[in-house]
């Protein structure tokens, strides 16, 4: 049973077309996608006899399927909930876990937007329809953004126009393509899609948006896993990180 819990949790990652037993695999959240596909990248050219496989989605999905026993090695989360859950099951070493990089949200609007929206308070106007931002019961971003909302005073007013998405990149999507009015991303998400994009605000959070690694615990680990990770603390690691906007926890 547990084999089969693994097998369906490894194919939901989508690794199982291409994983191998001797692949480092890596869950993390979807904002580090840009980051973490160059760092794979390097860490591969310094570790030729590693192939690293990385999965990206919202931070609760991934720790879902660190629960559900999938076999992956190390888990990057946008927030400390995600990785708290995992952590509460027993998936985690916990002595190996750390706060890697700092983010912040930012609101953002179509870059072609005709509308006037230069903070949270002009989303309150009647011209504004749609806004998104992730689902706060899944995912980070969506938590993040209901926590600075709610201390301003700003949450209901916002809210009675949601468009809920799935994962930070998705709600990116959504403003880019100009399907809402506008959303709440990371800052890193954001400046990924300049030219499509702009920058309204950003927001105020009273929980700093801090992202916690670790390695997972399982039997069968990678045994580059924790090269993976004092990599990701190396001064290299660093400048990649710092190259897509990610700040020092």
């Amino acid at each position: 049973m547990k084999k089969f819990i693994a097998a369906a949790a490894l194919a939901a990652l989508g690794w199982h077309a291409q994983a191998s037993s001797g692949d480092l695999l890596v869950g993390a959240a979807s904002s580090l996608t840009n980051a973490f596909t160059e760092l794979a990248t390097v860490f591969q050219q310094e570790y030729p006899d590693t192939k690293v496989l990385m999965s990206f989605a919202s931070s609760d999905a991934v720790s879902a399927q660190v629960i559900q026993g999938a076999p992956m090695d190390i888990f990057a989360s946008a927030d400390q909930q995600a990785m708290d859950k995992a952590v509460a099951a027993g998936n985690i070493e916990t002595g190996t876990r750390r706060d890697f990089v700092g983010n912040e949200v930012v609101l953002i609007v179509p870059a072609d937007s005709a509308l006037t929206i230069g903070s949270v308070g002009d989303l309150k106007a009647a011209s504004v329809k749609r806004v998104a931002f992730g689902n706060p019961a899944t995912v980070p971003v969506g938590r993040y953004t209901r926590a600075s909302l709610e201390h301003t005073g700003d949450w209901d007013a916002v809210k009675k126009n949601e468009v809920l998405g799935q994962n930070a990149r998705q709600v990116l999507d959504y403003v880019a393509r100009g399907e809402v009015d506008a959303g709440f991303v990371f800052a890193t998400d954001a400046a990924i899609m300049h030219g499509k994009v702009k920058v309204a605000a950003k927001l105020p959070s009273p929980t700093p948006v801090l992202y916690p690694i670790a390695l997972v615990k399982r039997d069968g680990r990678n045994v580059r896993a924790q090269d993976f990770l004092d990599f990701i603390a190396s001064p290299k690691g660093e400048a990649v990180l710092t190259k897509y906007g990610f700040s020092k926890p």
